[in-house]
């Protein structure tokens, strides 16, 4: 092309692109007009050459017609000749008007010979496969495609300017990079079809790549593209692409299209899984297949990574010597949440030199006692147990004197632990214990288990704002937004409204312990928070049920969801809970507050101003309660606790609660002397915050008649004792021995007790069985006093340390003894002489008359048993009020 004097001129096609201009410094003309040059460009003679097909197609040449202009690249030069210092180089691109009408030909070779090179020329052929195209591409003429065509005259703009053929408009302004291919020929014919519909391509990956085409999940841009979140695509999306070249309006860029070419995160690895129960196993493998991989079993030579659950496992089997990732978990869930192959440096499987599991084996590991120390080896293996038990200390009694040093990490620094999930700095204040009784009430010891469970409650509604809700609600993730924040709402609800008003009854109760007397009111701290609780507590409780049907939706329908509570809730501060079952413990901390403020009103004198306080604090939350709807309460729960006090005799009153359900029963036999004797058939009703335990009844009870006069059978079981589930420190699993089946104990505290208490059983089921019911077992104590670890409750234990045996337990001998033993203490409690004083039972002897002055009758059999007959009686009044209504049980 001929130059227009030393101002400007026009380049050639082949200089630069119209879609990257360039410059020197800071100036920049783009989309320049004649005029903006000073008038030293003059107008360019510009056409529109229709070749073969194109110009037979009568939709195309209308097209053509309806165009008026078109970009022409130019170059103006600043300065005196010589580019001198200062001088500036400006590449832009110039509208020029097509003023020659649009030209048909058929044979471009003859037509382009004879070329007047003043001409602009624009080439439209429909085939970049032709030997037309071959000939004008050599002579670097500027060729475009009819989709090119219709998508200006579309949108009544120029036809572009282009360094390269260009056929369509598909790929214009996305910028690619590749990684991955071994074979240039691919790569080359890849590059081509990027250029042809209007791609650029960048040798290195930075900032301005908008999508990456990659054969591995391996190199370093494809890590800069995993961490930036940039789209990593297969070699399908070009080719597809390509394919829809002709569709006027279609971008490759469309998320809807290219989202069906991602590159899956575990494409070309063979992944194996070691540690993980068989219905993890199972989940993990199906996921593997979905996103891209194969899995195999542990061993096999053509494994890429052993995947490893890293809590559970001690050893690593025997593997092959060649190359292989060992990682954990989290690089898995990871992987899928990114929606690509994470580094897999970050996630490598270090095997512990001195695992915490082992530890936990070895605690109870003593020798068989002697016979003459029986006494003292129970009590030095249960303190080692109660010293395990102080998973959360709190202000201890008050030291004596001062000539007995504090020993470090005692139970005077209230924090020496910080509590999984905690937020840092939250428990590291040690607190002072000048205020502490100088002998542990019962009204303290209770005290100091409502702020247990306070502070364990706190650090769990911390551990799903900041593992949880935090993470899903921040911009920027990699992928982008893994839920929406509708979901988001409806997940967590007025969760951080709980949270606030939770978080300053628990400073407010350490405070109180601090500075503990007997006067202090725990009353009014519930008093004065209140309000807060009532506002806070309904909406969260009524749409529970909405947002653990979201959780389910979102985790099924989502993978990245999916993947991120994995990651999540195998975290040692959610103790292996799912979302849900964290979330749902805002639903039972109400009722929780209730017992433990009703027990500390129990041990509350009579002239203490907190007595009426705690009544009122009671009944604050007993009306936030009620504000909650009727139809969260479980009426097929209810009537399951009826069925056990019909089944029980003796059972307290207070086992009736809206809030308490059943949640199993196992049939055990007694093995210690508490809480009943060796040798007792006892059924144990795990509900949802206590524990009844109720022993079988012994044979020759006589029927009893309800008040309707309806004749009925004596109840099966007697009520022995209900143990709230806050008083279990310890689940033992006994360990199976010659000696020893089926067992297991508890470490019970009970607040009127110094020392702690083994509760000792023999599992009537299978050995199966007993797995699950500790599991159970110790879910529910953990949700009782508000912790997420549960396994923590659960230790294995040395029976033979603990005195416990099931050895002769059927005999005939140990039977008979049993027997003549509870035949020796009815007769006891028959005469009760051990319960009055000599005079006084000589006294009503004499005088036929009972101590209290009451008219005696001869028989004692003739005294009813008032458990037998009052108790049941009221429960039927219950239940027949039940059936009318239930808002009345709280």
């Amino acid at each position: 092309m001929a130059g227009y004097g030393a101002g400007s001129f026009l380049l050639d096609s082949s200089v630069c692109d119209s879609r990257m201009a360039e410059t020197t410094m800071d100036q920049l003309f783009v989309g320049v007009t004649p005029e903006d040059v000073d008038g030293s460009l003059p107008q360019v003679e510009t056409r529109v050459v229709l070749v073969g097909d194109a110009g037979r197609n009568k939709e195309l040449v209308k097209a053509v017609q309806a165009i008026k202009s078109m970009e022409v690249p130019v170059v103006k030069i600043e300065g005196a000749p010589g580019m001198e210092s200062g001088q500036k180089l400006i590449r832009s691109l110039v509208n020029m008007d097509i003023n020659v009408p649009c030209m048909k030909v058929e044979n471009v070779r003859e037509f382009a010979e004879g070329e007047n090179t003043e001409f602009e020329t624009v080439y439209v052929l429909t085939d970049f496969g032709s030997s037309e195209y071959s000939h004008l591409y050599r002579n670097d003429s500027r060729i475009v495609g009819p989709q090119v065509v219709l998508h200006c005259a579309g949108r009544d703009e120029p036809l572009p300017f282009s360094s390269r053929p260009l056929y369509s408009t598909t790929m214009l302004d996305l910028a690619l990079c590749f990684t991955g291919f071994h074979r240039k020929e691919e790569v080359v014919n890849l590059v081509s079809l990027v250029h042809h519909m209007g791609g650029t391509i960048r040798k290195d990956f930075s900032a301005k790549v908008t999508y990456v085409v990659a054969r591995l999940t391996h190199g370093e841009k494809y890590r800069l593209a995993v961490c930036m979140g940039t789209p990593i695509l297969t070699p399908d999306w070009i080719y597809k692409a390509w394919e829809r070249r002709d569709e006027v309006g279609f971008s490759a860029g469309d998320e809807e299209f290219h989202s069906k070419f991602k590159v899956p995160p575990f494409q070309n690895c063979v992944l194996s899984f070691h540690g993980f129960p068989e219905e993890d196993k199972k989940n993990m493998e199906e996921r593997t297949g979905l996103h891209g991989g194969h899995f195999l079993e542990v061993g096999d030579e053509r494994c890429t990574h052993l995947v490893v659950e890293e809590n559970s496992v001690k050893d690593l089997p025997l593997l092959p010597s060649k190359r292989l990732y060992i990682v954990k978990q989290e690089w898995f869930w990871g992987s899928i949440q990114m929606d690509g192959r994470a580094g897999e440096s970050m996630y490598l499987y270090e095997k512990p030199g001195s695992p915490v599991m082992q530890k936990c084996a070895s605690l109870l590991s003593l020798d068989a006692p002697h016979s003459h120390r029986k006494k003292r080896r129970l009590r030095d293996a249960l303190a080692q147990l109660t010293r395990e038990t102080e998973i959360s200390p709190f202000p201890p009694c008050k030291r004596p004197s001062g000539d007995h040093p504090v020993p470090a990490g005692s139970l005077l620094d209230i924090s020496n632990t910080p509590e999984p999930g905690s937020v840092p700095g939250e428990h590291s204040r040690p607190l002072k214990s000048s205020g502490g009784p100088l002998k542990a009430s019962a009204r303290w010891q209770v005290s100091k288990e409502l702020y247990q469970t306070e502070r364990n409650y706190v650090d769990i509604l911390t551990t799903i704002l900041q593992l949880f809700k935090l993470p899903l609600e921040k911009d920027g993730l990699v992928g982008g937004p893994i839920l929406a924040q509708e979901e988001i709402k409806t997940i967590f609800g007025s969760i951080p409204d709980i949270y606030d008003v939770h978080k300053r009854i628990k400073a407010d109760l350490e405070k109180l312990l601090i500075d503990w007397s007997e006067e202090n009111s725990v009353g009014n701290i519930i008093l004065k928070y209140s309000k807060g609780l009532a506002k806070a507590y309904p909406q969260f409780v009524n749409f529970f049920e909405m947002s653990k049907q979201t959780i389910v939706r979102c985790e099924r329908l989502k993978p990245r969801f999916h993947a991120f509570l994995k990651i999540n809730q195998a975290k040692p501060e959610c103790g292996r809970q799912t979302l849900a079952e964290l979330l749902i413990r805002p639903v039972q901390r109400l009722p929780s507050i209730v017992l433990l403020l009703n027990d500390i009103k129990k041990h509350t004198a009579e002239d203490n101003p907190d007595k009426v306080t705690l009544e009122r604090a009671v009944e604050s939350l007993k009306e936030v309660m009620t504000h909650i709807n009727e139809d969260k309460r479980k009426t097929e729960g209810q009537k399951q606790i009826f069925d056990v006090v019909y089944e029980v005799d003796g059972c307290p009153a207070n086992l009736l609660s809206s809030h308490r359900s059943l949640v199993h029963r196992v049939d055990t036999v007694a093995l210690g002397g508490k809480p009943c004797d060796r040798g007792d058939y006892v059924t144990l009703f795990l509900f949802n915050d206590c524990l009844e335990i109720a022993r079988r009844r012994h044979r020759g009870i006589g029927t009893l008649r309800t008040p309707l006069g309806q004749a009925r059978g004596p109840a099966p079981l007697k009520h022995v004792t209900l143990l709230p589930l806050s008083q279990i420190k310890r689940v033992l699993d006994l360990r199976e021995t010659e000696g020893c089946q089926n067992a297991f104990a508890l470490l019970v505290h009970l607040p009127t007790e110094q020392d702690h208490l083994l509760f000792s059983f023999q599992l009537l089921a299978e050995d199966a069985e007993k797995a699950a019911w500790l599991k159970t077992l110790s879910r529910q104590v953990a949700n009782t006093i508000c912790r997420a670890d549960a396994d923590v409750l659960i230790r294995c234990a040395n029976p033979d340390s603990l005195q416990v045996s099931t050895k002769d337990m059927d005999s005939t001998l140990s039977r008979a003894s049993r027997a003549i033993k509870k035949t020796s203490r009815k007769v006891t409690r028959a005469f009760s002489f051990t319960k009055m004083p000599k005079r006084v039972i000589q006294r009503a002897l004499t005088t036929g008359r009972s101590p209290d002055g009451s008219e005696r009758k001869n028989q004692i059999s003739g005294l009813h048993s008032p458990s037998l007959v009052h108790l049941p009686s009221t429960f039927e009044k219950k239940y027949l009020s039940y059936s009318r209504s239930t808002s009345h049980l709280l």
